[in-house]
């Protein structure tokens, strides 16, 4: 098993902000603003969902991969650490999904599922 942890890779965005574009694609992409890399996320996101409809594991890991990166690449350019974003999953996991999901004033914004 891999020593390499989410909070790693999260250590590693965080270091490259400082780096030089030239040199760094998490740099590069920084320096672009938070839309940008959001735009970014989203299209690996998609690109997870076709991989996972062909059936393949493969390219479903390779995906997934690329998924966290932009997700700690975004989290890092909107100012949030993982860690917050843990201990939010933390306070949800306290109680199942459904009373969680009921304790959310609904969004007027998104339609209903």
């Amino acid at each position: 098993m891999s020593a390499f942890t989410l909070e790693s890779l999260a250590s590693l965005v965080k270091a490259r902000r400082s780096a030089n574009a030239e040199a760094s694609y998490t740099k590069a992409l920084l320096e672009k603003g938070p839309s940008r890399v959001a735009k970014k996320f989203g299209e690996e996101a998609i690109e997870l969902v076709i991989a996972a409809t062909e059936g393949e594991k493969r390219p479903v890991i390779c995906e997934t991969a690329d998924v966290l990166y932009h997700l700690l690449v975004l989290l890092e350019a909107s100012d949030v650490s993982l860690a917050e974003v843990l201990d939010e999953l933390e306070r949800r996991t306290a109680r199942s999904g459904h009373q969680e999901k009921a304790s959310r004033k609904p969004d007027p914004n998104l339609p209903g599922d």
